[in-house]
């Protein structure tokens, strides 16, 4: 459990009036991952005790689905989670909205060095069935569970960008589901021969394994493709606006630090990703890896969410159409920039 204690002044000027929401207790669910780095960036600037939050308590979670749960179950106020599990709590029943972006097209496919050369050498659309049919068994490929942003973007890059169907994904590759730390560890010890995965596991693999490689990434796996995303219960917005408009005012200000001067991001984020264990160079490479990828405005992926939302339809991992207007609250947002 931590506590988030005063911003700086240049997060928050014009907010001296907030503490209208004096001891307000949250719960805030998120992943420690590079893509909801804001995240970590408002936790250690402490947004919300000036906000009045007095006491937030910090939920940490291994993928997007664990998160949807807690939210089904009323157990978050807050959460950062990719915008599929986003639009899965909302299907189900979750009265929550996104009212920030965190990060687009931050997944990228790592494949080591039994795979690798594949994608080097000859189409890419036929790497894995060449694969097959040297090595006499499918690849394995790491993930996070169905329905996260990870999983739906490596079927859209099969599907879509490679060309293969359905049967044929079944017949060359096998899929497993795991958490951001499993996959690590399959990646680390060669239990799988690729994932894809987001940041820092990309720059820590590549960085530890020196045949690991990126073959796909970013708008070569899913143009637009909408990230993590920042979610606050409509309850928190009717009951506390002045707080949600901090929080978002915030968020804006750590992405702008992101992409402006990640070093300057580095401790903040490294206390939080990696069990606050990795060396500041993986951290330091991973933000800059993904400088350009962040992205505050909820605006701009509103069209890449319908895309994933339809997509998801498709696939049958998004089992009740999700209605996009009600899923976005983008006034916080625009009012910022207004102003």
């Amino acid at each position: 459990m931590r506590r988030f204690v005063t911003l700086t002044a240049l997060f928050l000027f014009g907010w001296s009036g907030l503490v209208t929401a004096a001891d307000k207790s949250l719960e805030i669910g998120y992943m420690p991952i590079i893509p909801i780095s804001q995240a970590f960036i408002v936790l250690e600037n402490n947004a919300l005790e000036s906000a009045g939050v007095s006491d937030p308590k910090l939920f940490q979670f291994q993928n997007g689905p664990a998160i949807v749960q807690a939210l089904l179950a009323g157990q978050l106020d807050i959460a950062y989670l990719g915008i599929g599990p986003a639009m899965v709590a909302r299907a189900k029943g979750a009265d929550i909205k996104v009212v920030a972006s965190n990060i687009v097209e931050q997944i990228s496919m790592v494949a080591l060095g039994s795979l690798s050369p594949y994608f080097d050498n000859g189409d890419a659309n036929t790497a894995f069935t060449r694969f097959k049919a040297d090595k006499g068994r499918n690849a394995v490929i790491s993930t996070f569970p169905r329905g996260s942003v990870p999983e739906t973007v490596l079927q859209y890059w099969l599907q879509n960008q490679l060309g293969m169907s359905r049967d044929e994904i079944k017949q060359n590759i096998d899929i497993i589901y795991q958490g951001a730390a499993q996959v690590q560890q399959a990646l680390m010890t060669e239990a799988v021969d690729g994932a894809a995965i987001l940041e820092p596991v990309v720059s820590i693999i590549s960085d530890r394994k020196s045949d690991a490689k990126v073959v796909a990434s970013g708008s070569g796996m899913f143009p637009h493709q909408p990230g993590a995303v920042l979610v606050v219960r409509e309850s928190l917005i009717n009951e506390h606006p002045e707080l949600v408009k901090a929080l978002v005012k915030a968020h804006i200000a750590a992405t702008e630090q992101l992409r402006d001067d990640p070093e300057e991001a580095v401790k903040s984020v490294g206390k939080y990703v990696g069990g606050g264990r990795l060396p500041a160079k993986i951290v330091l490479n991973a933000l800059k890896n993904s400088r350009d990828q962040f992205e505050a405005n909820p605006n701009a992926i509103i069209d890449g969410t319908r895309t994933m939302h339809d997509f998801q339809a498709a696939q049958g991992t998004l089992k009740v159409k999700v209605d996009l207007e009600a899923l976005f609250d983008v006034r916080f947002y625009n009012d910022l920039v207004k102003e």
